[in-house]
């Protein structure tokens, strides 16, 4: 056990030191991200890891592409795309909520929520940075009305199918871990979704009337997905 440890925290210590030089997250950011994929390790194994390792590459990606043209339309993440704590606890608290949660219970249904929750952020990622490259004709989520690229809790329909896409890619990693397959694919595709959907409305809500920030939207989003996903599979099962 103590050589597994070992071997995680030198896994999480390589890739922090990769991520703050790649300029994926600053210092404090890269930090966080080491210890949190840690907490992920020891407490679900390496599938969760993969999952979220998946959502860091595909969100660093998807933010960098064509940077220099969101930048001019007003619409990129700040700091050049590098990201710190905040957004780290945000995009994965509610992940080891429920990584603790299966610990405790030993039941798939909190292997839907974990994934579903991973789901909900790399949608929201993938909808969010390269919907404001394809997305034609945004509409607010609330009333529908055109919105500018970039607004809280604008959508498209290219936004939803990156989010779909994105929720997709999560998934993968989740059926090894149970026999009800199907019903693992189903949650964690539409919790995810919703998931996704639900952070559209609270940005444009309660983040737009400064109620949450981002990274506090994020959690909330990711916290909701992930319970949608379990309530899914505890019907489907």
């Amino acid at each position: 056990m103590l050589e597994r440890l070992i071997t995680d925290v030198a896994i999480v210590a390589v890739l922090g030191a990769g991520s703050y030089k790649l300029r994926a997250f600053d210092g404090k950011g890269a930090l966080s991200a080491a210890l949190l994929g840690l907490a992920v390790i020891e407490l679900g194994g390496i599938y969760p890891f993969l999952a979220l390792l998946a959502f860091v590459v595909l969100g660093v990606l998807a933010t960098k592409y064509r940077y220099n043209e969101k930048r001019k339309n007003g619409v990129a993440q700040s700091n050049g795309g590098v990201r710190s704590w905040g957004n780290v606890l945000g995009n994965g608290l509610a992940v080891v909520l429920f990584l603790v949660l299966e610990k405790l219970s030993m039941m798939d249904t909190f292997w839907a929520a974990t994934f579903a929750s991973i789901a909900t952020v790399n949608g929201d990622t993938l909808a969010s940075e390269l919907g404001k490259v394809f997305g034609r004709k945004p509409r607010l989520i609330t009333n529908f009305k055109p919105a500018r690229p970039g607004t809280n809790g604008a959508i498209s329909l290219a936004g939803e199918l990156f989010a779909f896409l994105g929720c997709l890619v999560i998934v993968l990693f989740a059926l090894p871990l149970t026999q009800h397959k199907l019903q693992m694919f189903i949650a964690v595709i539409i919790g995810g979704f919703i998931g996704v959907n639900l952070d559209s409305l609270i940005g444009a809500t309660l983040e737009n009337r400064e109620i949450t920030d981002n990274n506090s939207t994020n959690f909330l989003a990711s916290l909701l997905g992930g319970l949608a996903g379990a309530g899914i599979f505890y019907i489907l099962s």
